[in-house]
């Protein structure tokens, strides 16, 4: 966390953002890139203004009590928010122009009061709370604090490229310091507040950008070279990269999405990893699926999921989800596992992953899937718990067609 106050330039550019995120309902990422397009910040003072912005929206509700203020304000009572983060830090106010104070008396007793209140305190909403009660029982209170830090920054070496050992060599000659992650062969951390794809390393493909725990998921996917895999929910395609690296450039390997956008922007980086063997291939009906029945020796169905694993990492999801919406994600779940199941060959692997720890989107679904489909059998799965491992929150299967129906 920040050792000394922000700017007052700085302030004004977290209260735009959290703006666009909280008022215009936009998405933190682009809010991100259309407030810092076109202006020259050092790297270390994009990484305090992101610090901040994300810890605010991590534990908004908490913050919002605070300063008696509520989140649809923002916009005109930034200020006040951004002065009683700094107060609860303990750092000197931000010098903004025309900022709201706040009482520093009514702040210490809402304080007191906030610090008995567990789910309020780790800056979770309400319908969120009563989800994870209800899912994870007694794991969920840890689970709830651990979704409330900040996330960790993982890259991934390029296999096709380079060894972990000699990506983190070159890095550190690029100024840019990184451990080893246990347990995640791939993996490095980033130590430092680096402009990462600024680096010569990234330019050239060395490495991509993922979590430790996404990159457990493509791990067991176990791809070998010569085989016909496909990752059928590929969206930009981290994983798909990951599983090319395993495949040694060699084989087929299919990613495919409803979206063209994002089969577009894999196709670049997939250029730059020097993954040769990807070819892209937008889902239009269910005849893509249909084309490709038992062909498949790996299937990867990432699916679309709750993202409440990565909220640590997607923290303005919670203030933008409802419960209502996770239904509908389980249904489409099941219709995904049951149709694209469809392209495993006999003797071939299923992967079922999520970035989700509530059992409904993960065990659940899988069991379901298995008592009405007996020409699969289950393998093992994995659960990736934010609070165990400090990883983004993930779920995988791996599943084996045992006959062809």
């Amino acid at each position: 966390m920040l050792t000394f106050p922000l700017s007052g330039s700085s302030s004004e550019l977290v209260i735009d953002v959290l703006t666009m995120v909280l008022t215009d309902g936009k998405p933190l990422d682009r809010a991100y890139s259309h407030n810092f397009s076109g202006r020259q910040l050092p790297p270390a003072e994009l990484a305090r203004i992101t610090t901040v912005t994300g810890d605010i929206l991590r534990r908004l509700n908490l913050y919002c009590e605070l300063v008696d203020i509520q989140a649809s304000d923002i916009e005109r009572m930034g200020s006040k928010l951004l002065n009683g983060w700094h107060l609860f830090h303990e750092l000197d106010l931000p010098k903004m122009e025309y900022a709201l104070p706040v009482d520093q008396d009514d702040f210490a007793q809402k304080l007191a009061e906030a610090k008995t209140k567990p789910a309020l305190w780790d800056g979770c909403p309400e319908w969120l709370d009563d989800i994870g009660a209800a899912q994870l029982g007694e794991k969920w209170p840890a689970e709830r604090a651990a979704l409330a830090m900040p996330p960790k920054r993982y890259i991934r070496a390029n296999s096709l490229k380079a060894s972990r050992e000699e990506l983190k060599q070159r890095l550190t000659k690029e100024l840019v310091a990184t451990n080893e992650v246990e347990g995640v062969e791939s993996a490095l951390e980033v130590r430092s507040d680096s402009a990462l794809f600024k680096t010569a390393a990234f330019k050239e493909g060395f490495f991509e950008q993922q979590d430790a725990g996404s990159q457990l998921v493509a791990a067991a996917v176990d791809a070998k070279p010569g085989m016909r895999v496909v990752d059928a929910c590929a969206g930009a395609g981290g994983k798909t990269l990951h599983i090319a690296a395993q495949m040694q450039g060699k084989g087929r390997l299919l990613a495919m999405d409803v979206e063209q956008w994002k089969l577009d922007n894999l196709k670049a980086r997939a250029r730059r990893a020097g993954a040769h063997n990807v070819e892209t291939r937008i889902i239009a009906s269910s005849k893509t699926i249909k084309r490709l029945k038992l062909t498949a020796d790996r299937v990867l169905l990432d699916v679309p999921c709750s993202g409440l694993g990565v909220l640590k990492r997607n923290p303005d999801a919670k203030w933008r989800d409802t419960p209502e919406r996770l239904p509908i994600l389980m249904e489409l779940q099941k219709d995904i596992l049951q149709s694209y199941s469809r392209m495993v060959k006999v003797g071939g692997i299923l992967v079922y992953a999520t970035c989700s720890i509530m059992p409904d989107e993960n065990r659940n679904q899988v069991d379901a899937f298995l008592a009405a489909n007996p020409h699969f059998s289950f393998i093992d799965d994995e659960e990736i718990l934010v609070s165990e491992h400090g990883f983004d929150g993930f779920y995988l299967a791996r599943m084996e067609r045992v006959s062809e129906a």
